[in-house]
């Protein structure tokens, strides 16, 4: 029983059949999911080796998933076992360029694609023994959006349509999205109901279509420290994949990653100040890019840093990576960090000579090349295929006052966002103090980890022009630590691991695509970071597609097939 009685310790059978009472005549009222006692699952993880795994709880204290997934259970319900079996091979791992394809030959419609994908969160969100606690608000239009893509497809077969036309694509929770709220993870933006921001506007523009909102780490990991990652208080903790409660899901776009391992949708956004789209992307064998700041706008995103925020694609192979980064591209005048870009229609796409990894030239750690053997074994396989590799040690270069540009941009960024977007929607927060002073009133609920990063907020001091010479200065450092090796070796990337250098990445302001690399021991994923120049995204795309047509390594996570 798929939707019924889930809350049971019993594996859920992946039909909706006539296990559930009524099926035909079920109401929307009908509780597809109980709330559990989650205190076994807390037990098992109080000695984990990693201290901030140890968690406090597992499932949410505030969502109702009853609220989230009645609305599309009767479109869901019409999904046999046996109809889903059918198309799994079809759209199972399968890339856009693939979907659309079988699309094209009558082997799938966009009504179709998106039932899959519901069917598949519906069949492992609403288990307790599986779910991912990723999947935290849908769109309850969406079947009706894909019927008329259909509809618009079949009136004019020969309509150009971008490639991100018809997919759906799942949303991290601080990107703000008409018909669902948009809370950071936070208890205090729970009626933060607010139009689209400019991303989104772009995305439906190319005929995407908005799956739903995923979960995050609350405040985009911006607010406790040393708390486990994944974790909201609206969403509960989010789990990987690829070992529940074992590996950490990374952060902060934890439910962006754990939806691409687990195959919810064709493509997910994330955000990232320092390693949030890198490390989630890493921990989950996906394909993160971290764009250069400012190539995607941030109008209508919850922030941490105008400075380093970023949205970027994550999704399961580059050849998406690169179609959904292209369909948010635009120039956003409310920005004033956004660029206006010319280039050519599919530029993400190699040219047909290119020569993929013979010749390329990449900068590599010498550290990491002994610490490391995945790493060590990865660059001899691209020095075998061709590549030339230049071990390096990079020149120290400090990154004092980081924090301070976190601290001084929220305490600005942040009151900016909600006087802009949640003014008179009932909101009770302003502001940092009066955040820290919502969130003391109900400590147990609001922040079972504490805040202590946002205490830190308000004791930092640091003045405006101090601020500057601190951004100044790391900017500068970031791109010496990177500059030395590329200009001395005219390098077309230097290759890191997951989130390592994504501190030096931020503050150079420089892009950083992550590609699955293999996997530990342990089964814990890893992944190897490419990291170029300013608006080099389609120089690492390219590259990134190269590694992954040479090395395909990712799989699929064992219990979600």
């Amino acid at each position: 029983m798929l939707i019924c009685c889930v809350g049971c310790k019993n594996k859920v059978s992946p039909e909706i059949t006539d296990e559930i009472p009524n099926r035909k005549e079920a109401s929307v009222k009908d509780k597809l999911w109980e709330p559990y006692n989650d205190s076994t699952e807390v037990a098992a993880n109080k000695d984990h080796e990693k201290g901030r795994m140890r968690y406090k709880l597992i499932q949410s204290k505030v969502l109702d998933k009853n609220e989230v997934f009645n609305p599309l259970y009767k479109e869901v319900a019409k999904m046999s076992e046996e109809k889903y079996n059918a198309l799994l091979p079809l759209i199972l791992e399968q890339d856009i360029p693939s979907l659309q394809e079988h699309i094209n030959e009558g082997k799938l419609n966009y009504e179709e694609l998106v039932l899959f994908y519901l069917y598949r969160i519906y069949k492992y969100e609403l288990n307790n023994e599986t779910t991912l606690n990723t999947v935290i608000a849908l769109n309850e239009n969406v079947v009706d959006e894909a019927r008329k893509l259909d509809e618009l497809r079949n009136e004019s077969k020969t309509a150009s349509h971008h490639p991100i036309y018809g997919m759906p694509v799942l949303l991290k929770d601080n990107i703000n999205t008409e018909g669902m709220a948009t809370t950071a993870g936070s208890i205090a933006l729970l009626g933060n109901d607010v139009a689209d921001a400019f991303i989104v506007q772009r995305l439906k523009e190319h005929g995407a279509l908005i799956l739903g909102k995923v979960n995050l780490s609350e405040w985009a990991y911006f607010m406790c420290s040393g708390c486990p990652v994944g974790y909201s208080a609206v969403g509960g903790q989010t789990l990987n994949p690829y070992g529940r409660r074992v590996f950490e899901t990374g952060g902060s776009s934890s439910g962006s990653g754990t939806s691409m391992a687990a195959n919810f949708a064709v493509a997910a956004v994330g955000t990232e100040t320092s390693g949030s789209i890198l490390s989630p992307s890493s921990q989950n064998s996906v394909v993160g890019l971290k764009p250069t700041v400012g190539l995607l706008s941030r109008s209508g995103i919850v922030p941490i840093s105008s400075t380093l925020d970023t949205p970027g694609p994550m999704t399961r192979n580059v050849v998406d990576n690169g179609i959904l980064l292209d369909a948010m591209r635009g120039f956003d005048e409310t920005d004033d960090a956004s660029v206006q870009t010319d280039w050519e229609m599919e530029w993400y796409k190699a040219a047909e000579d290119y020569t993929g990894l013979k010749g390329k030239r990449f900068g590599v750690f010498e550290d990491l090349l002994e610490s490391d053997s995945i790493y060590n074994s990865t660059v001899e396989a691209l020095r075998n295929a061709g590549a030339t590799i230049f071990p390096f040690t990079p020149p120290e270069a400090k990154m004092d006052g980081f924090i301070s540009i976190l601290n001084i941009d929220m305490k600005n960024d942040l009151p900016n966002y909600l006087a802009t977007y949640a003014k008179n929607k009932g909101i009770e927060i302003k502001d940092i103090p009066s955040l820290v002073a919502f969130n003391n009133k109900d400590s147990l609920i609001r922040i079972p980890y504490g805040h202590a990063l946002f205490e830190g907020i308000l004791a930092d001091t640091t003045t405006a022009e101090e601020l500057n010479t601190i951004k100044k200065n790391l900017e500068k450092n970031g791109r010496i630590f990177f500059n030395e090796a590329m200009n001395k070796h005219r390098l077309d990337a230097i290759l890191s691991i997951n989130n390592y250098h994504a501190g030096y990445a931020a503050v150079a302001k420089y892009p950083a695509l992550t590609v699955p690399m293999g996997y530990k021991p342990s089964g814990e994923p890893i992944s190897l970071t490419f990291i170029g120049k300013q608006y080099q995204e389609a120089k690492l795309l390219h590259l990134g597609k190269a590694y992954e047509d040479a090395f395909p390594v990712r799989k699929i996570p064992a219990d979600y097939k």
